[in-house]
């Protein structure tokens, strides 16, 4: 239990970094294309009613919410969930203290289900992806993301975890095939993010543009996404 309590805090003291990570001129070009992909294989619906898990501090929920859902939006932290709810205040959007792996929801609760870079966090990807599925309504989706392992962005946060960075240090990162073996179906893996932290804006664009047109599987940014038969 302890254990658990010290890792809810370490997620607690970031809302603030995280947040500002995302205003910066790379970061607001990887969020860019991390919300195309996630909208290409989500595709939100008006009135649909959309579980988020692992939502952070919002990063993609106003995204989402122009689409019209009402959306769930679930997380271990409480000040990343207060950061959400301030951001989406004049939404249809809610949030819930929970954890992924033993979700507080009915079965066929939600038309869709969405987690982003939450996995890494969680050392039985299965038993997690199971939950999000129970939760999910028959005919609905599941779309998972997270930190491709086969990527260099991947290789560096595990030198920042060997220099001490407690966010990383127990850290899982996972492949395009170990991601879709997490669910109990067949499914479709897409990767963002073919460039690298220090490349110019111009050239990153162009990079990811290749990337894409090449179908690559090493870009940073890997998701998932499942239907629940």
């Amino acid at each position: 239990m302890t254990g658990k309590k010290e890792k809810n805090r370490i997620f607690d003291l970031w809302p603030d970094q995280y947040d500002r990570w995302f205003r910066t001129p790379i970061g607001a070009l990887v969020k860019k294309f991390e919300k195309e992909l996630l909208l290409d294989l989500l595709r939100p619906g008006q009135g649909e009613i959309i579980l988020d898990a692992g939502c952070g501090t919002g990063v993609f929920t106003l995204d989402l919410l122009s689409f019209g859902p009402h959306i769930i939006g679930l997380d271990i932290s409480l000040p990343m969930l207060r950061r959400a709810g301030e951001k989406a205040r004049r939404y249809p959007f809610e949030i819930v203290l929970g954890n992924i792996s033993n979700l507080p929801f009915r079965e066929n609760s939600f038309d869709r289900v969405v987690s982003v870079t939450a996995m890494e966090f969680i050392e039985d990807g299965k038993g997690a992806v199971k939950e999000l599925f129970r939760v999910t309504k028959r005919g609905g989706c599941v779309v998972v993301a997270t930190l491709n392992s086969l990527s260099p962005w991947a290789s560096r946060r595990k030198e920042e975890a060997k220099k001490g960075h407690t966010l990383f240090d127990k850290a899982i990162f996972r492949s395009p095939d170990e991601l879709r073996l997490l669910a109990p179906v067949d499914g479709v893996t897409k990767t963002a993010i073919h460039f690298q932290k220090e490349d110019a804006l111009r050239a990153a664009a162009e990079i990811e543009r290749e990337g894409r047109e090449r179908g690559l599987n090493t870009g940073a940014f890997l998701a998932g996404r499942w239907e629940k038969l």
